[in-house]
């Protein structure tokens, strides 16, 4: 990033006291800041005047500041359409043409199974890894964007959304392939292991994330009940490991039911396992605390 970008925000918001909501503003600005100097560099502007004038055009920030803060009386969908942020077109053309990409192979898959006898293991992994790797890149790119109620998420946490979710769509394409040729033992094996990393990533990613509400959205939110696992990291960490632990389970469960009963019951171990998950998360969320019993 432009080093004069961060001197001038300094100096903008020097003498302002960086409470949580001014510094969520910085921050904010920051990025948006950033986004407008590369298109004044791209332009012709060299990245000094780019920047300065950048910052010149963002004003006063103490009135920014006023703007940011909520009018309590202010209803959800005025403060919803105040904060509102569009999706940069860049943005929306990738997550179309991925989708259409993922869609195709999903279409592709169904082709081989369909027409081809007998069907290649082969050709449906493949495929798996092409839908695998655009949701991926979907899921991490979204992330990485700026909503109306929440701040990017950092680059890394949302890449390692992303490998999570193509891990997991890799693992039901091996899975696929491996109901096609049950002697590929190799299928299976790595369905499993992926299947496993990408569960414990996702348990990680969730246990240890943070709060990236935007200032406005935490003050309207003041009235509501707080989450259970925002004011108790402790039963979220416990829940990630729940979670890590009942999905290992289940695949096992789906292992041992392929070998002996024939893969088409594997789905009952699935659909059981989702069925505990969401039990678990229910009694997690909403079950009383220890000081609340009485």
């Amino acid at each position: 990033m432009n080093t004069d970008i961060h001197r001038l925000l300094d100096e903008a918001f020097a003498g302002i006291e960086m409470t949580p909501a001014a510094q969520d503003l910085k921050e904010e600005i920051r990025a948006n800041l950033a986004a407008q100097v590369e298109e004044l560099v791209a332009a012709g502007a060299s990245p000094h005047d780019a920047a300065r004038r950048a910052v010149a055009e963002l004003g006063d920030v103490r009135a920014l500041l006023e703007e940011d803060a909520p009018a309590p009386a202010e209803g959800w969908e005025a403060l919803s359409a105040r904060n509102r942020v569009r999706p940069g077109p860049w943005f929306v053309v990738r997550t179309v043409l991925l989708s259409l990409l993922a869609f195709a192979g999903l279409i592709g898959i169904a082709l081989v199974i369909l027409l081809t006898h007998p069907a290649s293991p082969v050709a449906v992994a493949a495929l798996g890894a092409v839908v695998a790797l655009a949701l991926g890149v979907v899921t991490a790119d979204a992330l990485l964007q700026e909503t109306t109620a929440n701040h990017p998420l950092p680059s890394p946490r949302a890449i390692g959304f992303g490998l999570a979710t193509g891990g997991t769509l890799l693992a039901l394409g091996f899975g696929g392939a491996f109901a096609l040729a049950p002697g590929q033992l190799w299928l299976v094996i790595l369905a499993a292991a992926l299947l496993v990393a990408a569960i414990a990533l996702f348990s990680y990613l969730g246990a240890t994330q943070t709060n990236r509400h935007k200032a406005w959205l935490r003050g309207a939110a003041t009235h509501m009940p707080p989450n259970r696992f925002e004011t108790d990291p402790e039963s979220a960490a416990r829940f990630g490991i729940y979670t890590a632990v009942l999905w290992f389970v289940t695949l096992a469960v789906m292992v041992v039911l392929v070998f002996t009963a024939g893969w088409w019951w594997a789905p009952v171990a699935f659909v059981g396992g989702f069925a505990a998950m969401m039990l678990l998360l229910a009694r997690m969320l909403y079950a009383p605390r220890d000081g609340d019993r009485r």
